[in-house]
């Protein structure tokens, strides 16, 4: 598997002579948010393939988003569809991979679509990563697909990141470049929150260094608190370092939002983020700094810097303020609370409070590990013993 930085100095080789080729694989509505956040760019360099197996669906959503860009006059950007890809078989997306070769892939499929899984596992049990083997499902099967096609291409990941690309890549498997979401969300809530508490017009001029996994997204944007748990965070505004009263601050997170589809503005908001840092460095020489959960298979989430300003790009999780070994054990102190006691060697380890939480709540006995080769075999267990019996 080539390195992020390989990937990305191989593009900005290759792109004076030609457009960049985006992959959007599952066309849900965070694919769709994401498709027309791509054409809102008005960017004539890039050409969209989105796959998927529904071609009938696809073909009637990209034709909406298409119409209502040119409306607004800002689509210049050639989508093609690939409606004869099979999520569940890795020949049938190498196929596409080939087809199509992209250079950026964003997976925002699901295995089990049109439910939010935190609706039934946070009122229950307060952990999401019950559902980590679900998550893994088909970004297993796209980098198999990757690895088949022999394919070069960045890959972001909008499915808990924070234990999915860490879980491949300690597996010995090819991984996603980025996670999208989850750590991403809260930075503008925090933005928003030091903003008000210090009378500032431009805030999005704070600046936020933060290192904390999917459970603290949650908690602090539901309910406005951290579980009792330090954070690791540096706020800052012009150069000033700022020290708000930072219950003060995770209080004001909790800001309402809706729980359907609409959310996941949030998610597409973020792969876009990642795409234009990409674009930026390869093709304007910018540097871009973002906050990605799982980014370098790392557990968790992290700031992290793609640079173009020199001759080379190269990316980097951001060290400015924090060591990596302290954000590493502040996101698996937040991840275990998330119900993961650790992912090594292959193996997703649930936390013995988890296992006891879903047997009160589902009257399932949860399987304390799970091993990479039996993520199919846990993903159709929480199918049929916990999304189905409780929907």
């Amino acid at each position: 598997m080539k390195t992020l930085d390989e990937k990305l100095n191989k593009l900005k080789a290759e792109i004076p002579g030609r457009k960049v080729k985006i992959m959007i694989i599952g066309l849900g509505s965070v694919g769709l948010y994401l498709l027309d956040y791509l054409l809102s760019a008005k960017d004539s360099g890039i050409e969209i393939c989105v796959a998927g197996r529904n071609e009938e669906k696809m073909v009637s959503d990209v034709n909406i988003v298409r119409v209502a860009a040119l409306i607004r006059n800002e689509n210049r950007t050639r989508i093609t569809i690939r409606g004869d890809v099979d999520l569940e078989k890795v020949d049938s997306i190498a196929r596409c991979i080939r087809d199509c070769r992209p250079d950026i892939i964003v997976n925002s499929s699901r295995a089990y679509s049109g439910l939010k899984y935190g609706s039934i596992s946070w009122k229950n049990v307060r952990a999401y990563g019950i559902w980590a083997p679900l998550a893994i499902k088909y970004i297993r099967n796209i980098m198999e697909a990757c690895k088949k096609a022999e394919s070069q291409a960045v890959v972001i990941n909008t499915s808990y990141s924070d234990a999915v690309i860490p879980w491949l890549k300690s597996a010995g498997k090819f991984y996603p470049d980025f996670g999208s979401g989850n750590i991403n969300h809260l930075i503008p809530r925090i933005q928003f929150a030091v903003a008000e508490e210090y009378e500032l017009e431009d805030y999005w001029n704070v600046e936020v260094t933060y290192a904390v996994s999917h459970f603290h997204d949650v908690v602090i944007s539901k309910e406005g608190q951290t579980e009792g748990v330090s954070q690791l965070i540096d706020i800052r505004y012009g150069g000033r370092k700022l020290k708000p009263d930072m219950d003060r601050i995770f209080a004001a997170c909790k800001i309402p939002m809706p729980s359907d589809a609409k959310r996941n503005m949030m998610n597409a908001s973020s792969n876009f983020q990642i795409i234009q840092g990409i674009l930026d460095a390869v093709r304007e020489g910018k540097k871009t700094r973002l906050h990605c959960p799982g980014v370098f298979g790392e557990i968790g989430g992290y700031p992290v810097v793609i640079d173009g300003s020199s001759e080379t790009v190269t990316s980097y999780i951001d060290e400015k303020y924090f060591d990596l070994d302290s954000m590493r054990k502040k996101n698996r102190e937040s991840l275990y609370l998330d119900g993961i006691e650790s992912v090594e060697n292959g193996i997703l380890t649930y936390t013995d409070q988890l296992i006891e939480k879903c047997r009160n709540a589902f009257g399932i006995s949860l399987m304390k590990q799970v091993g990479y080769d039996e993520i199919e075999k846990a993903a159709q267990f929480l199918i049929k013993e916990v999304i189905e019996k409780n929907l």
